[in-house]
């Protein structure tokens, strides 16, 4: 065998740091999968916690190993962007929240959804960065575009009034409903059964419930990588740094979703603070213009990233909103699943 392959570079670094990467997640899904989730059973919040917390460990330690490797610069690159990502995620959860409510999921059957969401996930932010590394590689330009399009997002977060997620205005819902056959049940955990058609009463290939909610899951990251995509281009235009940041940050926030969906309404100031990083980090870019700079320093861009997002949780847990939280769709997810 050839091992001098493992050492050309491929999208700016070695063949061995992708496959590196690539094998240690495939591990981590596996060991998820395959041996900590073999049976179906309800995750509880300690679980959750015990599982975030360790994937966030592994998300930080393989932090260190790219400062070691590649540099105290891409080191700090990723741990910005890991930041960024997790906190960007935390809207994403809550439209999962919704998802699983409005298809009546069980809990004991979310994992496997969100397990094989990740999967997805893995491809089409390969295929979005890919894209996105191209465009900038030969058009620098679209740099600026991204930081407005950050900056205008972030200040379209603070002055306008989130709106409610309408599950079944889904376009991509109404189409698939129109054009394939849909059971009106779950079939346990199985996306795809085989049962007489409605019209000609022969046995055909439905897709379940459970199919949908991934699919409009899947349909929901490539919305949201709309936004945290164009972030850390920003933050860095190394392919490595930003796959691998993207990838371990939704890792992590796979494993806390079961605690985090029932507590995301309690983080009402992490919105303003997460638009307040929009901002700096759309703003980057032009400061580093008008100061005659390559860029910001990567540690003034990591310590602010960090201060403004750690600010607003400490914030939300000070000073909680008046009232009673609201009931949020992980409270109702149960309830609509015990309805006769």
């Amino acid at each position: 065998m050839d091992f001098s392959m493992m050492f050309v570079d491929w999208l700016g670094k070695p063949v061995w740091l992708w496959l590196g990467f690539l094998g240690l997640v495939a591990g981590l899904l596996a060991l998820d999968l395959g041996v900590l989730h073999r049976e179906r059973r309800v995750i509880g919040v300690r679980e959750s916690l015990a599982t975030s917390a360790l994937y966030i460990i592994l998300g930080l330690g393989f932090g260190a190993f790219i400062w070691w490797q590649l540099g105290s610069k891409a080191g700090m690159a990723y741990l910005t962007g890991f930041a960024v990502e997790k906190a960007l995620a935390m809207d994403n959860v809550f439209v999962i929240a919704m998802i699983f409510a409005y298809f009546a999921i069980p809990r004991a059957f979310q994992h496997r959804v969100l397990f094989w969401g990740i999967l997805g996930v893995l491809v089409l932010r390969a295929i979005m960065i890919g894209l996105g590394a191209a465009i900038v590689a030969n058009f620098a330009w679209v740099l600026y575009v991204f930081a407005a399009f950050l900056i205008a997002t972030g200040v379209k977060m603070l002055v306008v009034k989130d709106r409610p997620y309408d599950v079944g205005a889904n376009p991509v819902l109404a189409f698939v409903r129109r054009r394939v056959a849909v059971t009106d049940s779950l079939h346990g955990e199985r996306f795809f059964v085989r049962q007489p058609d409605r019209t000609t009463g022969e046995h055909a290939w439905h897709i379940t419930p459970l199919f949908l909610a991934l699919l409009l899951i899947e349909v929901a990251d490539v919305i949201f990588a709309v936004d945290s995509v164009p972030a850390i281009f920003a933050i860095t235009t190394d392919p490595y740094i930003i796959y691998t940041s993207n990838i371990f940050a939704i890792l992590g926030l796979r494993a806390l979703y079961f605690a985090l969906a029932a507590m995301v309404d309690r983080f009402h100031y992490l919105k303003y603070a997460l638009a307040a990083v929009l901002v700096f980090i759309g703003s980057k870019i032009f400061i580093a213009d008008l100061l005659a700079l390559d860029k910001l320093p990567p540690a003034l861009s990591l310590g602010v990233t960090f201060g403004l997002l750690l600010g607003g949780v400490v914030w939300s847990v000070v000073a909680p909103g008046q009232g009673s939280p609201r009931t949020t769709p992980a409270d109702r997810t149960e309830r609509e699943a015990r309805r006769p």
